[in-house]
């Protein structure tokens, strides 16, 4: 060691002492200290973590619980105004909807069923509120409502309540009753703390004219709830159910209104707009929680059909007065008691628009505004006319056996057997047939007769001849029993095929939701293939609507093309914006020879008393197609027609069942068509609107 010699003989040693085990022993402690605290620390911070663990689960979970579940919101969903039918001018509303004021009920709490110790449901202890209310409810509706409505019982409001959940979830508000009187307002409303649960829900009513236009056509509404029978709203009640339908504003509720047939129902997903819905919270058992957002509705598109009110309603109205005559007044000797029904359908040749489609006779569809309809009036009123008669076949409602709306067509078929025939070769235009008043086919001693109407013998004459004087034994002899020989086995084939072309044993394609193809009963195979021939050339063998008459004879108008008849002429939103056209549609053409067209509208000019001196040339050809119904013999008069002859502008197919000669039944009434649209339209181009105390005494053919 280093040392200092210091005066005085002492030693001194330079030595500065090394602290650093010293310190190294008190920072060894102070680091022991400093673990021990966190440690400690640690330790404390744990034991509040599981503190409050305990408390969140044991405490405050129920608590917590109950606000996670309130953040489950529902969509409960506003009913959209539904969109306006409106006729051809744009101007008369056939279908609307008006705002009207209905009763609600949310559910405030659980009053479902419960089961006893024994498994059986009893009455839950909550129960009696709820029949209380139901009584005061009955109570105020009692003394407020519109004597002329039909009152509801306390089983009725407990029923609309679904207390078990039915139909609806428990936040769901249930409609007691709609269009509710000013009074019932005003007491639900200044009475709401005495109802809980009970809000007033502007809505909308469906409305038609009162004067029953085209009513079958137009169709009328349902409840959803009621209209999953068809194929259209159990699919969506499927979507919805299985959550396959994510958008709110297309989901359905059960008490909604949907179009339960015509223009309502083909054009349902236009017309009906798109939901608002309530965006509801609801606690555990599904009840509300109020109310965090509204989503306004949107309104439905406006429907313009083709439709012209003016001359659907002459229609109308030549029907009901022809059957009325035909009861008063004796056609071929005898009165027509049994032609209670009428159907007719107006297709313009070059477009395809009907401008009248009447199935007679009507009702007021007003009786279905509600969705529902009472069971006097489906008896008394609805029963047996409510169908589209002029697109489909169904009981008349008559006593005994009668016809339905879709009847044999008779000697209206008579211009395509003669087309057919030309087409075939079978005869040429200038052809002379001698008409002996009879036809024969079959087997040598074992023939069948078939006459003309009244035996009438007719002697020489042409195809277009043959038309005019509607002779059964040229048909027979000229085109069925020939074609058969021709084709043998497959003539069936080959006959279907031009019928069908000519839109007979087909739809349409107008859209109606329910119509039928007809019925070929030249494809029953009991007789023989030449028998059928030998019928069907002369109208005896097919059975087909007044639509398809229609579009039929509008092919003959038009030299060959099948127009889709058109129902609608364009669709517009809420604020009047086109969202859709529909434009002439040709389905099909044939292709004839123009002399062939020609030799039929020659032929097309039946004696009918009722177009005698009418200022157009009316191209037209009766029909009287016999029937075996019930074991009797029952004509029907048919009738088709185009004008005018030269430039067809208008085609018109009328069918009376039961109306006897298709010229003195049906023929009058087509005659009232034309002159309807002619008024409106012209059947020139011109409108020609009467004009009273002047007499148009224009004759000209």
């Amino acid at each position: 060691m280093k040392k200092l010699t210091i005066q005085g003989g002492e030693s001194v040693s330079d030595y500065v002492p090394d602290r650093s085990q010293q310190e190294s022993s008190k920072d060894k402690n102070s680091f022991n200290l400093r673990i021990n605290l966190f440690f400690f620390s640690t330790f404390l911070i744990f034991c509040v973590i599981i503190v409050r663990l305990a408390i969140l689960q044991f405490v405050e979970g129920p608590t917590l619980a109950g606000e996670e579940t309130r953040r489950d919101v529902k969509n409960v969903p506003l009913n959209p105004i539904r969109g306006t039918i409106f006729d051809a001018t744009g101007s008369v509303k056939l279908a609307y909807s008006t705002p009207t004021q209905s009763l609600y009920i949310t559910l405030q709490k659980n009053y479902s069923d419960k089961l006893d110790d024994n498994g059986e449901k009893v009455r839950d202890k909550n129960y009696p509120e709820l029949e209380k209310i139901a009584e005061d409810i009955v109570v105020v509706f009692d003394k407020y409502a519109d004597p002329n409505s039909t009152p509801l019982t306390k089983e009725d409001v407990l029923d609309a309540m679904d207390n078990n959940y039915r139909k609806y979830q428990g936040y769901v508000p249930r409609r007691i009753k709609m269009d509710l009187t000013e009074n019932e307002v005003a007491y639900f409303m200044e009475h709401k703390t005495d109802f809980p649960g009970i809000e007033v829900v502007e809505e909308n009513i469906r409305h038609y004219d009162p004067d029953t236009v085209a009513v079958q056509t137009i169709g009328y509404i349902k409840d959803f709830k009621r209209s999953k029978t068809l194929t259209k709203y159990s699919t969506i009640s499927e979507d919805i159910s299985s959550g396959r339908q994510l958008d709110p504003g297309l989901i359905y509720t059960e008490p909604e209104f949907v179009g339960f047939d015509g223009l309502e129902l083909m054009f349902q997903d236009e017309l009906r707009g798109k939901n608002g819905y309530r965006k509801v919270p609801v606690d555990p058992r599904n009840m509300p929680e109020g109310v965090d957002e509204i989503v306004a509705p949107e309104k439905g598109n406006d429907i313009y059909s083709t439709i012209n009110k003016e001359i659907q309603v002459k229609t109308e109205e030549a029907i009901m007065d022809q059957l009325d005559w035909l009861h008063r007044n004796p056609v071929s000797g005898k009165l027509h008691p049994d032609a209670t029904t009428g159907f007719a359908v107006a297709m313009e040749v070059k477009t395809g628009k009907i401008v009248a489609m009447a199935s007679m006779p009507d009702y007021d569809t007003n009786l279905w505004s509600s969705g529902t309809i009472a069971s006097k009036d489906w008896t008394n009123k609805v029963e047996f006319i409510y169908q589209n008669g002029t697109i489909r076949s169904f009981n008349p409602g008559k006593t005994g056996a009668h016809p339905e709306s879709v009847v044999l067509l008779g000697s209206t078929i008579k211009p395509l057997s003669v087309l057919v025939g030309l087409k075939e070769g079978l005869f040429t235009t200038d052809t002379w047939y001698n008409d002996t008043g009879a036809a024969y086919f079959g087997k040598e001693g074992h023939q069948a007769r078939v006459r003309n109407s009244g035996g009438h013998v007719y002697g020489m004459m042409d195809p277009a001849k043959a038309i005019l004087h509607s002779s059964n034994a040229f048909m027979v002899d000229k085109v069925g029993v020939p074609l058969n020989n021709k084709y043998g086995s497959k003539v069936i084939g080959v006959w279907d095929k031009y019928m069908t072309d000519f839109g007979l044993g087909v739809v349409t394609g107008s859209g109606l939701p329910g119509e039928q193809k007809g019925i070929r009963e030249y494809e029953n195979d009991d007789e023989s293939t030449q028998s059928r021939m030998a019928y069907a050339s002369f109208g005896q063998q097919g059975k087909y609507t007044t639509l398809q008459l229609a579009q039929y004879t509008a092919m003959l108008a038009n030299e060959g093309k099948r127009m889709k008849p058109q129902l609608v002429s364009e669709i517009k939103d809420s604020n009047g914006n086109v969202v859709k056209t529909f434009e002439p549609e040709v389905l099909n053409t044939v292709d004839f020879d123009k002399s062939y067209w020609n030799e039929i509208k020659k032929g097309m000019n039946s004696s009918v008393t009722a177009f005698n001196g009418y200022k157009y040339d009316v191209a037209r050809k009766t029909g009287t197609s016999t029937q075996l119904v019930g074991g009797k013999d029952v004509d029907n008069g048919v009738f088709i027609s185009f004008a005018p002859r030269d430039n067809p502008v208008l085609a018109v197919a009328v069918m009376i069942p039961e109306g006897g000669f298709g010229s003195n039944s049906a023929g009058p009434v087509a005659l009232k068509m034309f002159e309807a649209y002619d008024e409106v339209y012209g059947l020139d181009g011109t409108p020609h609107p009467k004009t009273d105390g002047i007499v148009d005494v224009d004759t000209e053919e």
